[in-house]
């Protein structure tokens, strides 16, 4: 079992930045893919970014540019940098878990297994 925890949600201004944490714990997720998800108010849950246990990544196109995702295999921890940020960023972000030595990063959230509670993100205009 594994247990995500996020942290680093707030509110921001359109323009600012904010970073976003994830710590596992339970089990080391060195060999796990991870990825961020997020999901505003009626709508599906989205993929925002990810990263394959050899830090392959992968970024939703509307993202790129701006978020950055990076892991410290060692510490057990993910983050995710975001820039730039816009009001449709607006969102409860997700960390997510996925066992297995992927070599591409999942986009779907069907194929994780494990998710953390979520951080509200929310960019003021």
């Amino acid at each position: 079992q594994v247990q995500l925890v996020e942290s680093g949600g707030g509110l921001v201004q359109a323009g600012g930045s904010l970073r976003l944490s994830c710590a596992a714990s339970g089990r080391s997720f060195s060999n796990y893919a991870m990825g961020w998800f997020r999901q505003a108010p009626g709508k599906e849950r989205e993929f925002v970014a990810g990263s394959t246990w050899s830090t392959i990544t992968n970024y939703a196109d509307s993202v790129k540019g701006r978020f950055t995702i990076s892991r410290d295999n060692a510490k057990n921890t993910m983050a995710l940098q975001m820039n730039s940020l816009k009001p449709e960023d607006t969102a409860v972000y997700y960390c997510a878990a996925r066992t297995g030595l992927m070599v591409i990063v999942p986009t779907s959230h069907l194929r994780y297994d494990y998710w953390g509670q979520g951080t509200q993100v929310t960019v003021s205009s």
